[in-house]
């Protein structure tokens, strides 16, 4: 299963809604936690995840508008 860009941001708007300004700090644990494990590319969903849950809390992202990657 692949997921794109927005599939991440949809999740992330989810864990947002449900979990808060928890979400962040769930997926920061979670890149060290699957890093430390060696499980890069679980750390690098997480990290990604992590960035798009930033942008939604503090910078208002609204993941219903498409996204532009630069």
């Amino acid at each position: 299963m692949e997921l794109n860009a927005g599939d991440l941001c949809r999740l992330a708007a989810d864990l947002a809604a449900e979990h808060g300004d928890a979400a962040r700090d769930y997926a920061r644990r979670a890149v060290v936690s699957f890093e430390s494990e060696g499980a890069l590319d679980r750390a690098q969903l997480w990290f990604t995840l992590s960035v798009f849950l930033e942008d939604i809390m503090l910078r208002g992202l609204d993941p219903d508008r498409a996204i532009i990657l630069n």
